[in-house]
């Protein structure tokens, strides 16, 4: 097996600097949109065998070093209780929103194994057909609750906001038990096989540092924590956290995902002896290749003095960023972070 992700994450020696993206697998593929033109959203979430398929495509047809479950970060949220469903053009939609005691109340700590096996299911078919290491995911518990208690996007948070200032102790209940999910479905995908695991906390930066250490950081710490016993590499990726970047270090995370809005060697000067991972802007595909090429060096000479560094994305990959793009920036990095003897 290709195991370069995976050293790179442990801050070993590489030939050369891994790279996947996030969203790999997904609407910038001909080959997803196939797979996705006879069947829903979330029916393809739950549906192994596609989701083998998918998460497949962009490693053969790309070359990435490593796989990321296909899936969605609200999974875990339907089976809290909550009603779930997608929309073409409008992304997620939880019509139940969460923003009372007994709403919070009403949700339940799910067996992940008896209500999302078909994850589980997905991860050891994967391992099967692997021949790089396989990344298991979650939301974090602050971004999971925006969407539970928006009932969606926002782009102003006003009702996640209003519930953590004005009725702070709802909220860390509704933390708490998001929290608690979020760990039991992580342990459950490391039973089933996945390599590494990754927690997205989307909307972390629409937070002041002090909101996000006294709403958000505990229970990212307390996941962190309690993935320890897995032994496996935990990432810890807050969007749009330049701002967030020390506390986010204090996770307890061994590798920090860094997005485009912060310098990566000022990032990696900062994050010390972890790893790192990014931080290329997403719309950055849309380059030359020339410039793209010389846009790709130089997050490669900034992240020289990192504990390790995998290349990725700053956010996920544009659903209209053309393959090739892609595969260039793949190449690019291969051939640009050859470390020959």
């Amino acid at each position: 097996m290709n195991d370069t992700f995976l050293k790179a994450c442990r801050g070993e020696k590489t030939d050369y600097t891994p790279i996947w993206m996030m969203r790999q697998a997904g609407r910038y593929l001909p080959e997803y949109q196939k797979v996705r033109g006879n069947i829903s959203f979330l029916d393809l979430c739950k549906n192994p065998e596609l989701c083998v398929e998918v998460t497949l495509q962009p490693v053969g047809i790309l070359g990435m070093d490593a796989a990321i479950l296909f899936s969605d970060i609200l999974i875990p949220i339907e089976a809290m209780g909550a009603r779930l469903e997608f929309h073409e053009g409008q992304g997620p939609l939880l019509p139940d929103r969460i923003r009372t005691g007994a709403a919070v109340d009403r949700l339940v700590v799910p067996d992940p194994e008896a209500t999302m096996p078909f994850v589980m299911e997905t991860i050891r078919l994967l391992r099967r057909e692997l021949k790089v290491p396989l990344i298991g995911f979650a939301g974090a518990p602050f971004t999971c609750a925006t969407y539970i208690i928006e009932g969606g996007s926002s782009k102003t948070f006003w009702e996640t906001k209003k519930l953590m200032y004005t009725q702070p102790e709802v909220f860390h209940r509704l933390m708490a038990k998001i929290s608690r999910t979020t760990l039991l479905y992580l342990l459950a995908q490391a039973r089933a096989g996945a390599q590494a695991l990754q927690l997205f906390d989307s909307w972390a930066g629409i937070l002041a540092p002090c909101d996000f250490e006294r709403f958000a950081l505990p229970y990212v710490q307390e996941i962190i924590a309690g993935l320890q016993q897995t032994g496996l590499p935990i990432i810890y990726f807050a969007n749009n956290g330049a701002t967030l970047l020390d506390l986010s270090v204090s996770s307890g995370a061994d590798v920090i995902g860094l997005d485009w809005r912060i310098n990566i060697g000022e990032a990696v000067r900062r994050v010390g002896r972890r790893a790192v991972q990014g931080n290329l802007d997403p719309f950055a595909l849309l380059l030359p290749k020339d410039e793209l090429r010389r846009r790709i060096q130089g997050i490669l000479d900034g992240a020289q003095e990192a504990f390790g560094h995998i290349f990725n994305l700053g956010h996920g990959i544009h659903q209209f960023t053309p393959p090739e793009q892609a595969r260039i920036a793949v190449e690019a990095v291969h051939e640009l972070s050859c470390r020959r003897p």
